[in-house]
């Protein structure tokens, strides 16, 4: 029994950091480009689609309710995903002869993804949840508004390690930009601002001046 329950919590734990890479590869390299000219269909729902309806600004939010069903991947992309990325696990378990830890893995990967489509559900549909309310939801929020800024940032939803570990990860905005609003969304302006020119006789108008300031991640707008 503590050899299966080992052998599942390591299939687990390292799905969950495999799964990282995973969204951050597929995210990269097949939603925001085509692969080839016959499968184009990620490239179409998601790059073409998902990102023309739902920017950085308030149109982070749903505006138009029929736009509600290009929020979620298509239902039958769970389990073509699911299965995929599980091969590398179920191909190390034959080996092994541990099947528990597919089970673990199988357990992390369906987990990871119905986090993924539920986080990504409230992100741009917020109806004051409770996940919403979390410091978690938060700071995942404002990482995913900044790809919807810069759409070769901040790929994963879900546990930015790759991001992290990949170069990828943007904290805040390279300028300022009118960004969506709300309480579950935080201000990722840069950490200055330009202050309003002003004139005093004898001179000329000073320039914008840039100037840090603290920011409390914490602040919700």
């Amino acid at each position: 029994m503590i050899e299966i329950i080992f052998w599942m919590a390591s299939g687990f734990l390292t799905c969950t950091l495999f799964a990282s890479l995973f969204e951050w590869t597929l995210h990269r390299y097949i939603m925001h480009r085509p692969v080839g000219k016959l499968f184009t269909y990620p490239f179409e729902r998601h790059a073409l689609t998902h990102h023309r309806i739902f920017k950085a600004d308030p149109s982070y939010h749903l505006i138009r309710e029929a736009d509600k069903w290009t929020i979620p991947m298509a239902w039958w992309n769970g389990p073509v995903l699911i299965a995929v990325g599980l091969i590398p696990f179920a191909l190390v378990a034959w080996l092994a002869g541990h099947w528990s830890l597919l089970a673990g893995a199988a357990l992390a990967c369906v987990a990871y993804y119905g986090a993924y489509e539920y986080l990504h559900w409230c992100m741009h549909l917020p109806r004051k949840r409770y996940v919403e309310r979390s410091g978690i939801f938060f700071r995942l929020n404002g990482h995913h508004l900044l790809h919807h800024r810069y759409m070769n940032r901040n790929f994963n939803v879900v546990f930015p390690l790759a991001d992290l570990c990949l170069g990828t990860l943007l904290l805040r905005s390279k300028v300022h930009f009118k960004q969506a609003e709300g309480p579950s969304v935080p201000n990722v302006q840069p950490k200055w601002k330009k202050e309003t020119p002003t004139t005093s006789v004898g001179s000329r108008a000073n320039g914008p001046l840039e100037r840090a300031f603290d920011y409390d991640a914490t602040s919700k707008n």
